[in-house]
């Protein structure tokens, strides 16, 4: 694994606390020579992960779509930016440049970005780790509701034990070093998701 996507706020939220939890998160990718794969903005935590990564010596890699640069929004002094034309580019493009992919505090946009590389790990698009860092218990509720799903019937228990949620950035990246992918939705098809 040399490559992790984190997705975040564009925002720094209303506790110090989320900066203090970003800035850690970039300084342990750089500790251990994790290079960071991220949207490639300047503000909020988005900005503030990319900034400790680069001060602690890590590489770090930004893709951003063309009308956020032409905003001024995109950070100055990355290892590599990506400019491509469209949001739905730039998520293809971290996916494919990624080893793993967490989500630190944020905010829909964040949702949409894990959710998205869960959905991709479940359908067999890729075999990479997606995990939540559950600092501050942020997603504990998103949890709860995401194990709701999993007791009604419509996610697979198999992708819920395979999805790493942790309080601790060391602890989640230990856990993607052995992570072993579960078989693909369409593997292992149950007669009770056909439509007859």
């Amino acid at each position: 694994m040399n490559s992790i996507a984190i997705f975040c706020g564009s925002a720094l939220g209303v506790s110090p606390v989320y900066a203090e939890i970003a800035h850690k998160v970039g300084q342990t990718l750089a500790a251990r020579q994790l290079t960071l794969i991220y949207g490639g903005g300047r503000s909020g935590l988005m900005g503030i992960v990319a900034d400790s990564a680069l001060a602690a010596g890590g590489k770090v890699i930004g893709v951003i779509p063309k009308q956020l640069v032409d905003r001024e929004l995109a950070h100055p002094g990355l290892t590599e930016l990506h400019v491509v034309d469209n949001m739905h580019e730039r998520k293809t493009k971290m996916s494919q440049l990624a080893d793993g992919f967490i989500a630190i505090p944020g905010g829909v946009g964040t949702l949409e970005e894990i959710f998205e590389q869960w959905t991709w790990a479940q359908l067999g698009i890729h075999e990479k780790p997606c995990a939540f860092l559950n600092a501050e218990n942020f997603y504990t509720g998103l949890i709860q509701f995401i194990q709701h799903t999993m007791e009604q019937g419509f996610t697979k228990e198999r992708f819920m034990d395979k999805l790493i949620v942790n309080a601790d950035i060391d602890q989640i990246l230990d856990a993607f070093a052995v992570y072993k992918a579960p078989q693909a939705k369409w593997g292992m098809v149950d007669q009770q998701d056909l439509v007859k």
